[in-house]
């Protein structure tokens, strides 16, 4: 690519990761080299499964168990270490330039939950080669982190039929 911009998608709506994919197929079909690193996350979503069975192309790695964290007096020592391999990986993914996108999944909820900070993400934006298009997805994306970027999505709850007891469905939500 001529040049690579960072997008920021974030906000309490649906749709973060499932539009970092998205863009992740759509590069790979161009025949573009993707690394996904997905921080708090683990196998337990359909599209990682789908992503590992018939798009091989797209490098996916994970630094998460899943658990979800509901505060962040739930944090224990494991959840540190594996954002910290996380962010020095995706580190060492920018810093050898092999990919033309790069995607930090929830990197910016585990900046939230204090997991790594906000000064780590914004030194992963200045690390990035010119021509790297680098995605960092999650809710609560710092201002300084949305300044930075050249693209930033707020994907905004207007409605949701979790409100109505709807829980989350495989296929659709996982």
């Amino acid at each position: 690519m001529e040049n690579g911009f960072v997008h920021v998608y974030t906000g309490n709506g649906k749709g973060k990761t499932t539009a970092a994919i998205g863009l992740a197929v759509r590069a790979v079909g161009a025949g573009k080299k993707v690394y996904i690193g997905q921080f708090m996350k683990s196998d337990a979503y359909h599209e990682i499964k789908a992503l590992r069975q018939h798009l091989p192309a797209i490098t996916l790695e994970q630094y998460g168990d899943g658990t979800c964290l509901v505060t962040k007096k739930s944090l224990q020592d494991h959840d540190y270490q594996k954002a910290k391999a996380g962010l020095e990986r995706v580190s060492d993914v920018l810093r050898h330039d092999n990919y033309d996108v790069v995607i930090a999944d929830e990197i910016n909820v585990a900046a939230y939950f204090g997991l790594v900070s906000e000064t780590e993400i914004l030194a992963l934006i200045d690390q990035r080669p010119p021509t790297t298009e680098l995605v960092l997805t999650g809710r609560y994306a710092t201002q300084a982190v949305m300044d930075k970027a050249d693209l930033v999505t707020e994907m905004t709850e207007v409605k949701h039929y979790y409100q109505k007891g709807i829980l989350a469905r495989d296929g659709i939500e996982r």
